[in-house]
């Protein structure tokens, strides 16, 4: 059974690769646009630095966070904004167009699981130097903050992150699989994404009240995105916050597993 296993998660990074090599090979072909989406979005982070630049022209901390704290966080925030919207961002944002089209039913004959590759068939690799700008942004205020970390902590930022990845790719597959009742679905998947802005603030800015709930544990943007950057920055001062997150990670992957299920179970082609 492990040999299977094995042999199964090599065919699927297999796969995963070539779709990564077919999406650059697509992007090449506009290069300029290419280079306009990386300015745009590069612009974009550096307005967030300015703003906090500005904010702490006139006070020193934040719910305890100072300047360079702050902007740790907004560079791991940036970094997984920008893992989301490389990895699965735009693949369900299609996913309504593939219900609506029926083109779903070619996914669905083909030998592979259609989650799978519903989610990954694109990959956006104009958002990589976003990301990498990100991690450079996070490096540079952990330098200035003194503070170097461990390889254990290195480590628990990269579980964290991908805890995160897999909480934010669950809940907008949810979103994205209302398309099966509703026909479209684009635009609640977009307002889940816009929603990231929320995840540069430190949580401890926020109020406790039903807010700081919601954006907790039910869209869990200031979970997602505090909790890594106190691992590195040594504010996170029990394992609790972290076990949470990757409690949450496995739920949400599970429930969706479980509506994507129930949703495959009534669907009728739309080209029949």
């Amino acid at each position: 059974m492990r040999i299977g296993i094995m042999h199964q998660l090599r065919r699927y990074a297999s796969l995963y690769g070539a779709l990564c090599r077919i999406s650059l090979v697509q992007e090449m072909m506009f290069k300029v646009n290419f280079s306009l989406w990386i300015l745009v979005e590069t612009l974009w982070f550096a307005l967030q630095l300015a703003f906090m630049g500005v904010l702490y022209e006139h006070t020193d901390q934040i719910a305890g966070w100072t300047k360079w704290e702050v902007i740790a966080l907004s560079g791991a925030s940036q970094f997984l904004m920008q893992l989301v919207s490389i990895t699965v961002m735009t693949n369900l944002t299609n996913l309504s167009e593939l219900i609506r089209t029926g083109k779903l039913d070619f996914f669905l004959l083909l030998p592979v699981n259609t989650r799978f590759l519903i989610s990954t068939r694109k990959f956006e690799a104009g958002n990589v130097f976003n990301a990498l700008l990100g991690l450079a942004v996070l490096g540079y205020a952990l330098s200035r903050l003194g503070v170097t970390p461990s390889v254990l902590q290195m480590a628990g930022f990269a579980l964290l992150c991908a805890a995160g990845l897999v909480i934010h790719y669950s809940l907008m597959f949810l979103l994205a699989i209302i398309a099966f009742w509703t026909v479209r679905a684009q635009g609640i998947v977009w307002g889940y994404y816009n929603l990231f802005n929320i995840a540069r603030l430190p949580d401890g800015a926020i109020p406790r009240g039903v807010f700081k709930a919601v954006f907790t544990f039910v869209l869990p943007m200031l979970l997602v995105s505090n909790v890594p950057v106190k691992l590195l920055t040594d504010r996170l001062h029990s394992p609790g916050e972290g076990v949470v997150l990757l409690l949450l990670a496995l739920v949400c992957l599970a429930v969706s597993e479980w509506v994507w299920r129930r949703a495959m179970r009534q669907y009728t082609s739309a080209s029949s």
